[in-house]
């Protein structure tokens, strides 16, 4: 089964998969409202509609994990993200990226290495993740690389449309 294939809830809680989502590469990152790192939405959302004609979607997975930073309700997330962040990409239920009820998105996730080689549990909020259109894992950043980095951009041009 691939990546695109799991079962995913919607913030609204609808049931869907990531190949529902996205008809072509997906950059999955684990969001929260709370934290230091959570203006990477602007770039996010930047990023979401700038690639969005040569098939990339973005995908939030807000998680609560960390220190208790998305406390929110759905409708609360769902009201913080577009109005403080004009967020219009997809946003999946509140879920866990770590531990014992880890969702099986992330126990597949988190086997991926980043560009150290090290693979793992999460670190913390808004780490990303590249899937190249046929579900693959593409790439790892970890949190404190920006969306807009250089190196980011780079790995989304190589498996977008041209």
């Amino acid at each position: 089964m691939s990546l695109k294939d799991l079962p995913l809830t919607t913030l609204d809680g609808n049931t869907t998969t990531l190949g529902e989502l996205s008809g072509g590469a997906t950059l999955v990152v684990n969001v929260a409202s709370k934290c230091g790192l959570t203006p990477q939405y602007t770039a996010l959302e930047k990023i979401a509609k700038d690639y969005a004609d040569r098939g990339l979607t973005v995908v939030g997975v807000p998680c609560n994990q960390f220190m208790g930073q998305e406390p929110g309700t759905a409708e609360e997330i769902q009201t913080f993200c577009s109005t403080t962040y004009g967020v219009t990409f997809p946003l999946l239920a509140k879920t866990d990226v770590n531990g014992e009820d880890r969702h099986p998105l992330y126990a597949e996730l988190t086997a991926a290495a980043d560009a150290d080689g090290q693979a793992g549990d999460i670190q913390w909020n808004f780490e990303k993740f590249l899937l190249a259109p046929d579900g693959s894992v593409v790439n790892r950043f970890r949190p404190r690389t920006e969306p807009d980095a250089p190196e980011v951009i780079a790995a989304i041009e190589s498996v977008v449309a041209k």
